[in-house]
């Protein structure tokens, strides 16, 4: 509800605007009522609930606002995360957690740039929003704690994974410095090291030896790791009654759609995001096209990259496997007519397109139960 509909005769419905600056080391605060004063400025230590608090009580006085009179605040999403905005909530605070990358800025000179500067276009900007401009920029939807939750179990698979090649590949670097281009990082490659040879026939050195025995010992470490988390992860596949889980399960269904894919659609996009429309799913996952056109000239510039980039990735991955694994789908067949047969970087621009669909058709698959036309299932 705006202001303008909370307006009453004979009620004085005036509300106070909070924008927050947050900082490693403190929070900047300004305060408005967008009725003509000069905002007001201050400064709490970070983490400091209760000096938040304790302003906002001291900014209605100032302001001569009634004691329960309505608190509209922002900030920008970011290292603090979604805890400042259920605080807020919590103490009756209408919150919003605005995308810093859609907040309006000059394009004229150079942009100066300050924390105040920065407070007091947020604030500029949430008496717009508030009073029905709803396009001066975007609001991020907050999960919940459990949806946010729910990320971190295939999050954290994705980034053992990803160490374990950082390693892995820092240990063949070494050794193809060494003129050892043929290895194997497998089990028993330790006791390897002690007999392995280089180009000239002479023994690895032993500095470089003890390096690559403790960085095996991390890709060890890494593996019991990964495997844990998968192991975690099958149990609840198993027995958890979750919704989320539920849809996991529904997707892995579908022949072409793995474990990691499912969870991470599920987690990231489709356990938690209430869509409308199609137009909405490739939005959210980035996958939009960005038209150019003034007058008579028209030029597309590709997908935005607006979205989720764990989605996005992972929808174009199975793409490329739905042409294999999904032969006899209509989406396969449209792929094939309208860009099989062209360069290979069309048939590049063309998987997005399909990923795109096909996140589409996941979507309604889940809303409604009816698989993909030509689709089929596991055996």
């Amino acid at each position: 509800m705006n202001k303008a509909e909370t307006a009453r005769s004979g009620e004085d419905t005036r509300i106070l605007y909070l924008a927050l600056e947050l900082g490693r080391r403190e929070w900047k605060l300004g305060f408005a009522t967008g009725m003509g004063k000069r905002p007001r400025e201050r400064t709490v230590k970070a983490g400091g609930i209760h000096g938040l608090k304790d302003e906002i009580r001291r900014a209605r006085r100032r302001f001569g606002l009634r004691q329960d009179a309505q608190v509209v605040c922002c900030y920008e999403a970011g290292r603090d995360g979604f805890w400042i905005h259920r605080f807020l909530k919590s103490v009756g605070v209408e919150s919003h957690v605005v995308d810093s990358a859609s907040i309006e800025v000059k394009r004229r000179g150079k942009r100066r740039k300050t924390d105040r500067l920065d407070l007091g276009a947020l604030l500029r900007l949430l008496i717009r929003y508030w009073g029905g401009e709803k396009k001066v920029w975007s609001v991020v939807h907050v999960p919940s704690p459990e949806a946010e939750d729910a990320r971190h179990l295939h999050r954290e698979l994705e980034t053992l994974k990803a160490d374990r090649t950082r390693v892995t590949n820092r240990i063949k670097g070494h050794l193809a410095g060494q003129g050892v281009l043929e290895v194997e990082l497998r089990s028993g490659f330790e006791p390897v090291l002690d007999s392995m040879e280089i180009w000239d026939g002479q023994r690895l050195g032993g500095h470089l030896r003890s390096r690559l025995k403790r960085d095996w010992a991390k890709v060890q470490w890494l593996n019991e790791q990964i495997r844990e988390v998968e192991v975690e992860r099958r149990a609840l596949l198993k027995s958890s009654k979750d919704p989320a889980v539920e849809m996991v399960r529904q997707l892995q269904a579908v022949r072409g759609i793995g474990h990691n894919s499912s969870w991470l659609f599920v987690a990231e996009f489709f356990g938690w995001r209430k869509f409308r429309n199609r137009r909405e799913v490739g939005g959210l996952a980035g996958l939009a096209p960005t038209p150019n056109q003034s007058g008579e000239q028209k030029q597309e510039q590709g997908i935005d990259k607006a979205g989720n980039r764990h989605v996005r990735a992972m929808a174009i991955e199975i793409a490329w496997g739905w042409l294999r694994y999904q032969p006899g789908s209509a989406l396969t067949r449209w792929y094939q007519e309208k860009w099989g047969g062209g360069s290979s970087r069309m048939r590049r621009i063309g998987i997005v397109a399909l990923a795109r669909r096909l996140l589409v058709e996941l979507w309604r698959y889940l809303e409604t139960g009816a698989l993909p036309e030509g689709a089929v299932t596991k055996a």
